[in-house]
């Protein structure tokens, strides 16, 4: 993809475009989503115009085109948020702008002249509006580290395996903050991640550029990523001077032997691994391992259904025993997740199923930004180290946001 369209005089009329259309959808109160996929070069929007909150069961193969956002917690018996797809259409990053709206199906005709956008911070869901919202406070060094060394004892002590505590911090948006500009920077510096925004009226607005897939779903074809381990991308060829502990091996062995154990529960023995490999995410690596089923030739057409369910949380952003982790973190995190570590993505939209773990997010307010960031304690973690880890995911997002 040319993702110089994106800065050049060929795309300023896409940028004042979505400049446009989101401020007039947030004025309208209407619940959409921006996304582009990995290494994709098409941004695509979804527009519902019903007016209405939705939740729906995790039954993907029945829904119509749309887009859902999961919490990381379970609120109404595993249903997801639902975004139906009233208005949908995709934008080719490589070709001027002008050269394709008259071909683009569903592009809404916003008119000539400009839609005032400033001052759009106020159409953000405030802090207060989403229900599971316990505290914004910032967890500082000290009490995060804090919640390392409680980590680490339960560990120890024989209750846990792994643990994934997180933190958020929150940044100051500035007056003349521009969200269009925000995610142009992010379409630019990560091509490989699910960049996303989504605003639902009372819930939340959210920006993000997520490096997991949780579930993939096109034909027949079924897939699914194990990503743990986490470093800094350093030189100019990071991949090739990466050095991996035992430590973030055995984090990410730990990830894949759970979506292993989930194939076991449906009596699932066909399927395809491959790796673990370094990946670039951002300034980060990680380790990932690739998981694909043949829905036709298992029989099994509700796959992406049923591990959904199975894997949810997982043990890259809950840990290890599912319940008793998910326990330690509701106990000892002194906020809710929210959205962050839930699940996000199109279903249906030309025939595709890309379900996306909510990472490298943040949560926009009037006036703020909170960034979510967590780090994977096994007995041999480091509370500094895991710090450090923190800050550099929060830092993907962050930047990007001054």
């Amino acid at each position: 993809m040319n993702i110089e369209t994106l800065s050049d005089r060929n795309t300023l009329t896409v940028t004042n475009y979505l400049k446009n259309l989101i401020a007039l959808q947030l004025q309208q109160g209407n619940q959409f989503a921006i996304w582009r996929k990995p290494k994709s070069g098409f941004i695509q929007v979804l527009i519902d115009k019903t007016g209405k909150t939705k939740r729906v069961p995790l039954h993907l193969e029945e829904l119509k085109p749309g887009f859902i956002v999961h919490p990381f917690e379970d609120q109404e018996d595993q249903k997801a948020f639902y975004l139906e797809a009233n208005t949908y259409f995709k934008i080719d990053l490589n070709i001027p702008f002008e050269e394709q709206m008259e071909k683009i199906d569903q592009l809404p005709n916003l008119g000539n002249e400009p839609i005032k956008s400033d001052g759009l911070q106020k159409y953000f869901v405030p802090e207060s509006a989403t229900p599971w919202t316990k505290t914004s406070e910032e967890c500082g060094k000290s009490g995060f580290i804090e919640l390392v060394n409680k980590s680490l004892k339960a560990i120890k002590n024989g209750e846990l395996s792994k643990i994934v505590p997180a933190r958020i911090k929150k940044i100051r948006l500035n007056e003349s903050f521009e969200l269009v500009t925000a995610i142009k920077n992010l379409l630019e510096a990560y091509p490989n991640a699910f960049v996303n925004f989504f605003h639902i009226p009372g819930v939340g607005t959210w920006l993000g550029a997520s490096p997991e897939i949780l579930i993939q779903t096109k034909g027949d074809s079924f897939y699914t990523m194990s990503l743990a381990g986490t470093q800094k991308a350093t030189g100019d060829n990071p991949l090739k001077n990466v050095a991996w502990t035992q430590k973030e091996i055995e984090e990410q062995a730990l990830v894949s032997r759970y979506i292993v154990d989930c194939f076991k529960k449906i009596r699932l023995r066909e399927y395809e691994e491959h790796g673990p490999k370094t990946v670039v995410a951002g300034n980060l690596l990680h380790l990932r391992s690739d998981f694909n089923v043949n829905m036709n030739s298992t029989n099994f057409p509700q796959l992406g259904s049923v591990m959904l369910e199975l894997l949810h949380p997982t043990s890259a952003v809950c840990g290890m025993p599912r319940k008793e982790a998910f326990q330690f973190l509701r106990d000892h995190e002194s906020f809710d997740r929210s959205i962050f570590a839930g699940f996000i993505g199109p279903v249906n939209v030309e025939d595709e199923t890309s379900i996306y773990v909510n990472l490298r997010t943040a949560r926009l307010l009037e006036g703020n930004a909170i960034l979510y960031a967590g780090a994977g304690v096994t007995e041999d973690s480091d509370p500094e180290q895991e710090w450090e880890e923190t800050e550099m995911k929060c830092e993907i997002i962050g930047k990007h946001l001054t």
